[in-house]
């Protein structure tokens, strides 16, 4: 069973939460087993963060979920990930965190070029960002 890390819309609650498109395919849920970090910067695409990995940059949050090797392939449509195409996206295979222990996760990283002129998301984390952005801009 693969093992992933979310950081931004496939997040619980979110847009394309991963439990969400899994019960839209009929395909098993995945199990959540926790939250995680992973050495990087998030930038802000508006509607979706980006990940860029750095080593020596603070940690991003996410969630780490075992999923069904069905659930793969949806993910990958989720953010444009195809063989043989360059894309926004890449998947990865990545050391990360989760509640301090490194484990093996597959994530969705950005290139570094990708993010010129973005806003950076300090905290690391999308959900609590992009809750607080959306509330500033309803109250403005």
């Amino acid at each position: 069973m693969p093992r992933v890390f979310v950081y931004g819309t496939l997040r619980a609650g979110e847009v394309n939460d991963l439990n969400r498109a899994a019960e839209r395919h009929g395909i098993e849920p995945p199990t959540l087993l926790g939250t995680g970090s992973v050495a990087g910067r998030l930038h802000d695409f508006g509607t979706y963060p980006g990940l860029v990995l750095d080593p020596v940059a603070g940690p991003v949050f996410g969630d780490i979920y075992d999923i069904p090797e069905t659930l793969l392939p949806v993910l990958d449509e989720i953010e444009e990930v195809y063989p043989g195409q360059a894309t926004l996206f890449i998947r990865e295979s990545r050391v990360v965190k989760l509640n301090g222990v490194a484990t093996d996760c597959l994530l969705y990283p950005v290139a570094e070029s990708a993010v010129a002129g973005l806003a950076r998301i300090d905290s690391g984390d999308w959900v609590a960002y992009r809750q607080a952005r959306d509330t500033s801009a309803a109250a403005a």
